[in-house]
């Protein structure tokens, strides 16, 4: 496993995901925007830690979900 370099992210627009029912629990907010990352971060905690993903480890783990989703339909 690689680390990642450092990333400013003061500058981050943070945004939850639609489905995450507008209640600020237990929520998973994103920062889209960056050309190799996607930061990740709790919205209970905007000041703590952040992980940062590669964007093909995040759109295959995205699908993966989505998939998941559908197929409990």
């Amino acid at each position: 496993m690689r680390n990642f370099p450092d990333y400013d992210l003061s500058t981050a627009i943070w945004r939850k995901s639609s489905y995450s029912g507008g209640g600020g629990d237990n929520c998973l907010e994103v920062a889209p925007g960056f050309d190799v990352i996607v930061p990740v971060r709790d919205s209970k905690n905007p000041h703590g830690p952040k992980l940062a993903f590669r964007t093909a480890a995040w759109s295959m783990f995205i699908a993966d979900v989505k998939g998941t989703a559908q197929a409990a339909h």
